[in-house]
């Protein structure tokens, strides 16, 4: 996956959980730190139906993007589940899973982006 197609990942999956009323969004560019990927986009929701279908909706924009997974940690109900698309690594949390873990304070050497104005990159 190229950088590119990276940002415009971490763009339709951030779209996808806003549009779920997922809280506590951050987006984190961590390729020049980890060659895990290149953005963590980390979320996390109130309750587990609302944390079920921000999981839904990101696999399935994704999909409608043209973006599969490589695959997903976590199971229904679960309090964090992951998902790898190799370039671009979703972390949903229930509320008090995502405060224990703290996924920011970890990567905090990985450049913090605005999820609200993260756009896909121009093609041009």
């Amino acid at each position: 996956m190229t950088k590119e197609d990276s940002r415009t990942l971490a763009a339709v999956a951030v779209k996808a959980l806003e549009e779920k009323k997922a809280t506590s969004l951050e987006v984190i560019e961590i390729d020049e730190i980890s060659p895990l990927a290149d953005y963590f986009v980390i979320a996390s929701g109130s309750n587990v139906n609302q944390t079920e279908a921000m999981v839904d909706a990101v696999e399935e924009q994704a999909a409608l993007a043209g973006f599969v997974p490589d695959h997903r940690e976590g199971h229904k109900n679960a309090n964090w589940t992951l998902i790898d698309f190799k370039g671009v690594v979703v972390h949903i949390f229930d509320d008090d899973a995502k405060a224990f873990y703290d996924l920011a304070r970890i990567w905090k050497d990985g450049k913090v982006l605005d999820p609200e104005t993260l756009e896909p990159a121009d093609p041009s």
